[in-house]
This record gives structure tokens, C-alpha cells and sequence, in this order.
């Protein structure tokens, strides 16, 4: 059992219907991407999980047992639309965030100055909150999510507004917190940092859950048994003996060709099938998977 579980979560606003029996099972020490496009319930769910919002049935359990009031501390939450104090310092405002998790006033200055530190901001400390830029706010915003070592941390569009430079510093620290244990809930639309960085997700649309499983089984999933395949030696694929046929077959700048073959039988056999025949010579063969972002599209469209 995951960290969290979501049991047929439901919620209702009115007429509207937010989440529609919603069951979810987020594995301990991974990053789980929570996808879905706007209004498609995702920030219900996560507004659930953290007890600022309250299901009309179903249930959420944190370490196999039903969440409490207690059990929040243990959680780092990001929020989308970011909020800081603009008139307090840098540090103090910090330093009341850190406060408020649980930390004492010792070890939030500690940890505080050792993130700030980390991401180079030491100077930042007696600046105005309203003196900041975005991304310099987000970044204040991020520490605070993660300074009390939360075992759950919940990040909501954790990119937004940050240059290339940043986002991979801050993609860089998701790879290291989770390393050190950290379960991370990661939503967002940025489907390139769901490929790279998360081990499952979850699709969401229109309150139901579409779809949830590991990334790389998701997306063979919806493949279609197509591969690549670069060779030379023959100007053309040799005979498929019915373990596949030929969708593209053209010469490339460098003289060998490359083809795109959808293959009805195992990779190895027809590998195996292509290597027998004496007259080509196989440099790469790889699998074609299509990307989240068509998976995403598809869904969502259909």
C-alpha cells in the first residue's frame, strides 16, 4: 500500500460535480504526476488530501490508516497560486512558515539557512517580500514547502514563471528529495517534466479517473507496436515472413536507411528474423512510444 489512498472519493459543489469515485494508490518514496486538463477536479483532490476540503464520501488514508488533522504537518503543499506576506522580510516570513510546520525556532533558522544557501539567495534574507520578482518569490515558496522534510510534499505546477536556469535547479531538488525518501505528488501540465521525472501518474478528467499506472507501461500501452530501425547494406527491409510490415523506408543523409516497421510479433524474433537475412546490417532498433503529450491529448479528446 502507497502512502496515500484515495478510496472512492467524492465531491460535490452544488450541481457541479468535482470528483466522481475517485480511487487512487500513490506509492511511497516516488513522484506521482497528477494530470488533468483545467476543471478537471486535480486541485479538489489535492485540496482533500491536505483537509481543506471535505469529501461528501469516500475516504483518504495516510500510512494505511484514515488521515488526520495531525498528519498534515507531514505534508509540504505548493499551491498553485502562490502567496507570501508582501510586506515582511524574506526571512522572517520564512521563518513563520517553518514555525508553523512544527519546527522550532533553532532548527527552521538552521535548515533556512542551509536552503538558502543552496540556492545561492543568502542576500535575500532582510529583502521585502514585494521586492522580489515571480521567481524569486516561487523559489522562497518552494523552501518553504520542503524545509520540515515533509514525507509527503505536494508541488502544484511547480515550473510556473521560472527561466530554464531555475527549473532545472528546482527540477534537480524533486530528483534529490525523492531520493531521500520523499513521496512527491507533482501536478502539472508540463508533460516533457512528467516523462522525465515521474514513475506513475494519474489522468483525471471531468471528475473521473481516466487512467493510472507506471509511465513507461502507460505509454508502451498506448503504442502501436511500431520500431525504428536504422540499417544499410540493403535498400530495402528484407521480407517480414508475417512478423511485420514496412511503414517508412528512406535513405538518410549519411547513407543508410531508416525505417519505421509496426512489428506483430516479439522485438527479439524480429530482430532475431532481421539479423538471419546476410545482406544488412542493423546500427540501431529501438522502440517509437508515443509521447504523454499525444497520450494526454487523446484521452482528454476522447
Amino acid at each position: 500500500m502507497g502512502i496515500i489512498k484515495t478510496v472512492e472519493l467524492c465531491k460535490s459543489f452544488g450541481e457541479k460535480v468535482a470528483l466522481d469515485h475517485v480511487s487512487l494508490d500513490i506509492p511511497e518514496g516516488k513522484i506521482f504526476g497528477l494530470l488533468g486538463p483545467n476543471g478537471a477536479g486535480k486541485t479538489t483532490l489535492i485540496r482533500i488530501i491536505n483537509r481543506i476540503t471535505i469529501p461528501n464520501s469516500g475516504q483518504v488514508l495516510f500510512d494505511g490508516r484514515p488521515i488526520t488533522q495531525d498528519d498534515v504537518t507531514k505534508i509540504g503543499y505548493l499551491p498553485e497560486e502562490r502567496g507570501l506576506y508582501r510586506k515582511m522580510q524574506v526571512g522572517d516570513q520564512a521563518m513563520y512558515l517553518a514555525r508553523l510546520k512544527g519546527m522550532s525556532y533553532h532548527d527552521a533558522q538552521l535548515a533556512l539557512k542551509e536552503w538558502f544557501e543552496r540556492f545561492g539567495i543568502q542576500d535575500w534574507w532582510k529583502k521585502k517580500v514585494e521586492e522580489l520578482s515571480k521567481g524569486m518569490a516561487q523559489k522562497i515558496q518552494f523552501i518553504t514547502t520542503v524545509v520540515h522534510k515533509p514525507s509527503l510534499m505536494i508541488l502544484d505546477e511547480p515550473f510556473s514563471g521560472f527561466d530554464p536556469v531555475n527549473a532545472e535547479l528546482i527540477r534537480s531538488e524533486i530528483l534529490r528529495l525523492c531520493k531521500e525518501g520523499a513521496t512527491i505528488i507533482l501536478s502539472t501540465h508540463n508533460m516533457e517534466s512528467v516523462e522525465e521525472l515521474c514513475d506513475s501518474i494519474a489522468l483525471v478528467n471531468k471528475s473521473k479517473l481516466v487512467v493510472t499506472g507506471e509511465v513507461d507501461a502507460i505509454r508502451r500501452a498506448y503504442g502501436h507496436n511500431n520500431i525504428e530501425l536504422v540499417y544499410s547494406g540493403s535498400k530495402a527491409v528484407p521480407g517480414s515472413e508475417g512478423l511485420y510490415s514496412v511503414l517508412s523506408d528512406v535513405e538518410t543523409a549519411s547513407g543508410r536507411r531508416e525505417a519505421v516497421l509496426q512489428i506483430s510479433a516479439g522485438g527479439n524474433e524480429v530482430l532475431s528474423s532481421l539479423l538471419s537475412k546476410g545482406d544488412i546490417t542493423i546500427h540501431s532498433y529501438r522502440e517509437l512510444m508515443p509521447r504523454m503529450n499525444d497520450i494526454f491529448i487523446k484521452l482528454v479528446t476522447e
